[in-house]
């Protein structure tokens, strides 16, 4: 008889290893061939569209600067790279500042986007003197991002656009001080464009135009987000970085490589938003959400360089003489904090905002386990104590089910002795064989099957904590105790340079640290405590099993690993229990 619990290993480890191989060996993915791609001619901001009847005008195209590389960081360009180039850019204009308790950066008054951005909060390394993250950054850097508003005419009208030159109300954005930015046409247009931020990451961006002449006016508002070079992803198919959006209502994500290969992306819609994800960072264009229009991404060469766009172009707005036009859209720039994000979903009504952090397949899991261990850690004020606990409340909610199957194991544990007994007296007859342990089996009311039932439990808890893990900025740089300064990361000791006394980084493969040491000790114990395989072949791959998750464990998350071996303890004790009641205790239990 084929045992399931065998099978159910062999599927587990299956994953594991598919993960374990995808996470080491998917950043190696070759980059896409070079040479120039296919794109569109588009219309830059400030210039006459020619739309034909009926037909809105194109969204206007970010303006041209030379240079690209690629950042040193997953997702973010390093700040040693940037500060000079950026700090000698932003003081060559004029500029207003932008000062919240979360984004340190400044508005350039030449144009009028915002193109220069940090996050106060957020550090690079460990070291809380470490330079802020950099999010955007000006035109004209290497690695420019930018985002920039708008009008198009369509009726040949002059419109602000990326030289445009800007008055401010005053010199600096705060939660408490919007600015508006003026600027005239001379024909009978006075545009103002106010900015207006809140104490997290959303801008709030108002655009006015007074018509004093005496000629209607035909204007299409317009959002764009600008990225110069493709950024260096952790290429792991869990999470996605690159393009994203929501339109009626469902979420469309676009690699770089698939963007790459389509060059342009088309979609029609009322409300929603669009923008760019990096791992832990977002800057998403949330237009009117009354207001239909027509949204792209868009990808082109330009003088040898990977250029990135998300754009939106809104229904056109008729500005009589002596009349007003008005538009009012939104700019997220941050870090994709849960709580934040769910906060502008529900109190902003941005369609299904919410989608911009990747909780993947199991969202209707992986989101409540993390709001409990934020709920835990809000009393702890350690996000490792708070997976400890949780992982106890979770026992506790299956007790019922665990308690049923460790008792059948400890029954098939006692069994042991007789199962052997019938191998050897019917061992060449394999159907009096299974006919003989079925019937044992029911005899003594033993279920061998039963013993799967605390691994099918892990399993889900197991990715729905590991996509937490991996994807939640609260979990970056969260410290535990000792060595474990960050839980996201994977334990920085090995055992093979004696945890640091030996000056020696010995390579990836071979960092084993404490915690997997700890996890693959837990696991040896629990699988001595479950009723060994008879077959001594089965005996010797269950024995190297420990050894094999030790290994491909030692790479993951810290916090992954320290709830594996904490659920494995929890398991331990809770079977041995139940086997001492059954009456097996001493050696017996570990046999």
């Amino acid at each position: 008889m084929i045992d399931n619990k065998n099978m159910i290993l062999a599927v587990v480890l299956s994953i594991i290893i598919l993960i374990g191989f995808d996470m080491f060996f998917g950043k190696d993915r070759p980059d896409p061939p070079p040479g120039d791609q296919p794109g569109t001619e588009q219309t830059a901001p400030g210039a006459t569209p020619t739309p034909k009847p009926g037909q809105a005008p194109g969204i206007p195209a970010a303006p041209s600067k030379p240079g690209a590389a690629i950042p040193s960081a997953p997702g973010v360009p390093s700040v040693g790279e940037l500060r000079s180039v950026r700090k000698a850019i932003i003081e060559k204009g004029s500029r207003v500042r932008i000062s919240t308790p979360s984004l340190h950066g400044s508005i350039n008054l030449t144009g009028g986007g915002i193109d220069d951005l940090s996050l106060a909060r957020y550090r690079e390394t460990l070291d809380p003197t470490s330079p802020e993250i950099v999010l955007l950054i000006p035109k004209g850097a290497e690695k420019a991002y930018y985002a920039e508003f708008g009008w198009v005419s369509g009726d040949g009208q002059p419109v602000p656009g990326p030289e445009t030159p800007w008055r401010a109300s005053r010199g600096t954005l705060s939660p408490e001080t919007p600015v508006t930015l003026t600027w005239d046409n001379g024909q009978g247009l006075k545009f103002s464009r106010t900015y207006a931020v809140d104490e997290n990451y959303m801008f709030t961006v108002s655009q006015k135009v007074v018509n004093s002449g005496n000629k209607s006016a035909i204007l299409y508002p317009y959002g764009l987000l600008s990225r110069r070079g493709t950024p260096e992803v952790t290429g792991f198919y869990i999470l996605h970085e690159g393009l994203m959006g929501v339109f009626g209502g469902t979420l469309e994500e676009i690699d770089y490589d698939e963007i790459q290969e389509q060059a342009q992306v088309k979609k029609t819609a009322q409300g929603g938003w669009i923008g760019i994800t990096d791992k832990y960072w977002l800057a998403a264009l949330v237009p009117d959400q009354k207001v239909k229009g027509n949204s792209r991404f868009t990808y082109r060469k330009e003088s040898g360089d990977d250029l990135y766009q998300v754009d939106y172009l809104s229904d056109p707005i008729m500005v009589a003489p002596g009349g007003t036009g008005e538009s009012r859209n939104r700019l997220f720039t941050g870090a994709k904090e849960v709580v934040v994000i769910d906060a502008y979903n529900e109190d902003l009504g941005i369609d299904r905002f919410d989608l911009a952090i990747d909780f993947g397949w199991f969202y209707f899991l992986t989101k409540p386990i993390f709001y409990a261990l934020l709920y835990i850690n809000e009393v702890v004020l350690n996000f490792g104590v708070s997976i400890l606990l949780l992982t106890v409340a979770i026992k506790i909610v299956f007790f019922p089910l665990a308690n049923k199957s460790y008792t059948s194991m400890s029954k098939m544990k006692k069994l042991t002795p007789e199962i052997t007994k019938l191998r050897e007296r019917f061992g060449d007859d394999k159907t009096r064989l299974n006919e003989e342990m079925m019937a044992l089996y029911k005899r003594e009311n033993a279920n061998p099957a039963s013993g799967c039932l605390p691994i099918l439990i892990q399993i889900p808890v197991f990715f729905a904590l590991y996509k937490v893990l991996f994807v939640n900025i609260e979990m970056r740089h969260a410290p535990f105790f000792g060595w474990i300064k960050d839980l996201s990361v994977a334990d920085p000791t090995s055992v093979f340079n004696l945890f640091g006394m030996v000056p020696w980084t010995p390579p990836d493969f071979l960092m084993v640290g404490v915690w997997p040491l700890i996890m693959g000790g837990s696991m040896f114990l629990q699988q001595k405590l479950n009723p060994q395989p008879t077959d001594p072949m089965q005996a010797k791959i269950f024995l190297f099993l420990p050894i094999m998750f030790t290994f491909l464990l030692a790479r993951f998350p810290a916090g992954l690993v320290i709830y594996w071996a904490w659920n494995n303890t929890l398991s331990m004790a809770q079977q041995w229990v139940i086997m001492r009641r059954m009456g097996i205790t001493g050696k017996e239990a570990l046999k």
